[in-house]
């Protein structure tokens, strides 16, 4: 039973950046990222273990993008720098009861998803 509450997208321009906040209470669960673009399926974006350890990230964004957990607030962080329109989305927050893993589509909790939009 985990509740996920995302915050921190909104409309921007290309180079800006913004950072995306995800509470989550009940049980503290690996918490990760996705994203679907339009036209596109479902990626997992990064991820992130109950202790905030072992970031995980998909090579399209490592570097780029960066998942951080604040344990004591119970908070995951992804500030994400040099935003292109590619990386237009909704992005949602999930909670896994397994560690993050490439390729991955699916998790046990959602969020309702917010949405990140890049003007050229």
């Amino acid at each position: 039973q985990v509740h996920l509450v995302e915050s921190g997208g909104g409309l921007v321009q290309a180079g800006d950046s913004l950072r995306l906040s995800c509470v989550a209470s009940g049980r503290s669960y690996h918490v990760g990222w996705f994203r679907q673009a339009p036209d596109k399926e479902r990626e997992l974006v990064a991820g992130i273990t109950s202790t905030g350890s072992q970031p995980f990230y998909a090579d399209s964004v490592k570097c780029r993008f960066t998942i951080s957990r604040d344990t004591a607030n119970n908070t995951i962080f992804l500030p994400m720098a040099s935003l292109k329109p590619e990386h237009t989305a909704i992005y949602s927050c999930a909670a896994s009861r397994v560690k993050w893993k490439a390729n991955r589509k699916l998790s046990d909790y959602w969020g309702k998803g917010i949405q990140v939009t890049v003007s050229s």
